[in-house]
C-alpha cells in the first residue's frame, strides 16, 4: 500500500525563521514512527517590526499567501503570526481562517486554514486547561493584547511575562535554552499548562519535555499547537517524539 503524503502550507511572516524549521521539525519526528509523509510549502507577508501597523499591513497580505499556496493545492494551510491575529480584535482567528478558507475555495483548492492564535487557544483547551502562564517575547502593550484574547476564550493567564524584544529577527534568534531560566521568574503554582513561548518565531521546541519535566505540569508553545491543529485537521494522528504532552498521542 503506497503511504499518503500530505502537502502543508505555510503563510509567513517575512522575518520569521522559526516557523518553517520547529513545524516540520514535529513533522518529521511524526514520519519516525508512523507512515505518513509531509512536504512544506511557503508564502510570506513584509513584516520586520513586530508593532501593531506592520502587524495589520501584513494581515491584508495573508489572502495573497492563501491563494499562491493553493495554487500548490496544499491540504491544510498554518497562518503563522499569533499576535497579528490577536491584534486584530478578540476572537478574530475565526474571521481569519473563514476568510483565508474562503480564498482558497474561490481558487478552486478548498482547505481548511489553521492560525497559531486559535490553535494556542484551543491547544489548550484540548489539555482542559482553565489557568495558565505565559511567556512571551512582545513589547509589553502587545503582551497584554495576548493575556486578553486569551481570557476572553476563557482561559485564565496567572501571571506572564514579556521579553520585550521589538525585531522579529531578534526574536528568532533568541536562545531556547535560556526559557529554562527565564520560566522561574513566573509564577507557575497552581496552573493546568505553561506557555512556553506564545509565538511561533520565539523558539523552544528543544525544551518543551525538559520544562515539562522541571515544572511537573504540561508545556506548550504556539508552534506545538499549531502542529496538534494542522496534524488535527489531515484527520491524522496528532503525535510528534520530544513535543510535550499535547504531542504525546493522548490526545
Amino acid at each position: 500500500m503506497q503511504t499518503r503524503s500530505y502537502r502543508i502550507g505555510q503563510i509567513v511572516p517575512s522575518s520569521n525563521t522559526t516557523m518553517e524549521t520547529e513545524i516540520p521539525a514535529m513533522f518529521r519526528g511524526r514520519e519516525t514512527v508512523l507512515p505518513e509523509r509531509f512536504t512544506f510549502h511557503s508564502s510570506r507577508m513584509r513584516m520586520k517590526k513586530v508593532v501593531k501597523e506592520e502587524l495589520e499591513a501584513m494581515d491584508r497580505d495573508s489572502d495573497r499567501c492563501a491563494i499562491e499556496l493553493s495554487d500548490a493545492r496544499v491540504d491544510v494551510l498554518g497562518y503563522a503570526c499569533l499576535v497579528a491575529i490577536m491584534s486584530m480584535g478578540k476572537g478574530y482567528h475565526r474571521t481569519s481562517e473563514t476568510r483565508l478558507h474562503e480564498r482558497t475555495v474561490e481558487n478552486g483548492a478548498a482547505a481548511p486554514v489553521v492560525t497559531s492564535a486559535g490553535a494556542l487557544v484551543d491547544g489548550l483547551k484540548v489539555l482542559g486547561a482553565k489557568k495558565i502562564s505565559v511567556i512571551c517575547p512582545y513589547m509589553k502593550p502587545l503582551t497584554q493584547l495576548v493575556v486578553d484574547y486569551i481570557e476572553d476564550e476563557g482561559v485564565a493567564v496567572h501571571d506572564f511575562i514579556a521579553l520585550e524584544i521589538p525585531d522579529n529577527l531578534e526574536v528568532g534568534r533568541h536562545d531556547p535554552r535560556r526559557l529554562l531560566e527565564i520560566y522561574k521568574k513566573v509564577d507557575t503554582k497552581g496552573i493546568d499548562v505553561l506557555v512556553a513561548s506564545a509565538c511561533v518565531q520565539m523558539p523552544s521546541l528543544p525544551i518543551i519535555d525538559e520544562l515539562q519535566a522541571a515544572t511537573g505540569i504540561p508545556v506548550v508553545s504556539a508552534a506545538v499547537c499549531t502542529s496538534y491543529q494542522l496534524m488535527s485537521k489531515l484527520g491524522i494522528n496528532a503525535v510528534a517524539p520530544k513535543s510535550g504532552l499535547l504531542l504525546s498521542g493522548g490526545y
